[in-house]
């Protein structure tokens, strides 16, 4: 391949963002700095998605065009500092080549040797070892290679190559990553990026999905973990503060250099990238309000965050090293929402593993979650018919006595653990367990993903769903409607508590509307509830 266009370009671009995004836990599991901006592979991820949905929308034959696009996706999407400066390399890649219809392995190579140069002057104090390192050893070989060759695959091939080797040397030279026995994230992601650009450019299928390490591999102690490497008192600007500017014609001029040197005094970490259009600012500073009453004096303000690092760090070095009290007779359960864990744990639970419909936590995270509370006996409730097979297994190859009570919903999790009683035997308690959810109704509300039609029920994509016991029972666009149906339908004469647990979609006034129609309709019966802060289902209701 001799020349490349925009539209073969534009084909890269989806193979480079599709091979991270399939890679982008592998990426986050390799971040172990002290108060990310956000996780690596995640920010890498939706920052080069972005890019490559731009690009997709504005695709031309003209290879500067699409690369254009590309650049201004990757900028407005641009999240944390991996995917700041994997914009920043694009956007002078980009810039290189604005005006090209097509590209020699010449131009090409000097494109990725631009976006290093730019990448560089966007970090205040670059640092090896990191994406940058990865970027510009690439770049520098890209350089060697097109003075040798006029074949963009091959150019492309020893590119990726050389990204591989800076990739395994990012470890020399940045202690904390061999410290911890890692290669630079970053680094990771942006090799993804180059081998979905590769295989592309040969018709070939992507590389094989890298297969998630466990945290074991990824740290070389249980103790070292990576909060260690820095204390909270240690960290001198406290606030990690973001924000875009969009020029405007009657404020004042913008200079990238003159920006660049005054927002330097705000603080460390500073990144500065802009366009015509945005100037877009990340720095740790101690006085945010300060910084962005700066940026303010250029335009208008866009998509502001402010983080408070010392709290971040904190929360995670308290997390880390809280210790796991062990009991001799536990009860292991799983749930998804901050709400409905601390729910479970109140009521008895020893340890919740996070988890349920959509995320099912394997047989080995069920026996790890057992092992670490170091019981003698343990219960185990799945809480999802597609966890109690995993549950089960689980319960054999455990060494210890292990029962597992078939809870399929939370609310027969909720009424199981009621059940509990420490004194008696794994197998009379499983007995009472089990019996005890029988007498249990739940109900859910969700939304549909799909047209379908299922037990007679048509179902609308984003319709609202009413669950009885599992069964969809009504489908229809409106929340309330389908929320009261639900109600009527599992609440009879026998009923006496109703436990209502909303979830993180779920608004103060439908929590409102949903308690006063129970109220209202059904005198006799007591109403309990709870902030589950669950996804997926606004409501989850138990009748018992």
């Amino acid at each position: 391949m001799k020349s490349l266009d925009g539209i073969k370009f534009a084909e890269m671009v989806q193979m480079g963002a599709h091979h991270l995004s399939q890679n982008a836990d592998y990426v986050d599991a390799l971040n172990v700095f002290p108060v990310p901006d956000g996780d690596t592979g995640t920010n890498m991820n939706l920052s080069m998605t972005s890019g490559a949905k731009e690009t997709a929308a504005k695709v031309n034959s003209s290879i500067g065009k699409t690369a254009q696009a590309l650049s201004k996706g990757l900028l407005m999407g641009a999240r944390g500092n991996s995917g700041v400066i994997l914009s920043q390399l694009f956007r002078g890649f980009g810039k290189s080549i604005e005006k090209e219809d097509t590209v020699t392995t010449v131009q090409f190579a000097q494109a990725f040797q631009y976006g290093v140069d730019t990448a560089y002057k966007a970090v205040m104090k670059p640092v090896e070892g990191t994406i940058l390192t990865v970027a510009r050893l690439a770049a520098e070989q890209a350089v060697k290679s097109a003075q040798k060759s006029d074949d963009i695959i091959q150019v492309m091939e020893e590119t990726v190559a050389a990204a591989k080797v800076a990739l395994d040397q990012t470890p020399e030279l940045l202690p904390v990553l061999k410290e911890v026995g890692v290669v630079d994230s970053g680094g990771q992601g942006l090799l993804y990026v180059y081998e979905g650009f590769l295989a592309s450019l040969k018709g070939e299928a992507l590389p094989a999905k890298t297969e998630m390490r466990t945290m074991d591999d990824l740290v070389s102690a249980e103790h070292h973990t990576a909060q260690d490497f820095m204390n909270t008192a240690d960290i001198v600007f406290g606030y990690c503060t973001e924000f875009m500017v969009r020029f405007e014609e009657d404020k004042k001029p913008f200079d990238e250099a003159k920006f660049r040197e005054d927002m330097s005094k705000f603080g460390d970490s500073l990144l500065v990238i802009s366009d015509d259009e945005v100037v877009k600012i990340h720095v740790h500073s101690e006085t945010p309000g300060d910084v962005i009453a700066y940026g303010h004096q250029y335009g208008s303000l866009v998509k502001v965050k402010v983080d408070n690092m010392r709290e971040q760090h904190t929360e995670i070095v308290g997390e880390e090293h809280k210790v796991m009290k062990k009991v001799p007779y536990a009860v292991v359960t799983v749930a998804m929402g901050k709400g409905i864990k601390e729910l479970l744990e109140s009521m008895g639970a020893s340890y919740v593993i996070e988890g349920g419909q959509t995320m099912n936590p394997s047989t080995e995270d069920i026996v790890k979650a057992v092992q670490e509370v170091g019981a003698e006996k343990v219960l185990i409730l799945p809480n999802n018919k597609n966890i109690v097979m995993a549950a089960e297994q689980a319960a054999e190859l455990l060494e210890i006595e292990a029962a597992v009570v078939p809870t399929k919903t939370i609310p027969q999790g909720l009424s199981a653990l009621l059940s509990f009683n420490p004194e008696a035997t794994v197998e009379s308690n499983k007995n009472a367990m089990t019996s005890a959810i029988q007498g249990v109704k739940t109900g859910q509300i969700t939304f549909a993903v799909r047209d379908t039609s299922i037990d007679g029920v048509e179902i609308h994509k984003d319709d609202f769903m009413s669950m009885a016991e599992g069964k969809i029972v009504k489908a229809t666009p409106s929340m309330t409607e389908a929320t009261q149906f639900l109600i009527d339908e599992i609440v009879d004469e026998d009923a006496e508590i109703i436990t209502v647990i909303y979830g993180e979609d779920a608004t103060e006034a439908q929590v409102e509307e949903v308690t006063t129609y129970i109220e209202e309709k059904f005198e006799d019966v007591e109403v309990e509830v709870h902030n589950g802060k669950q996804p997926l289902y606004p409501f989850i209701f138990s009748v018992e």
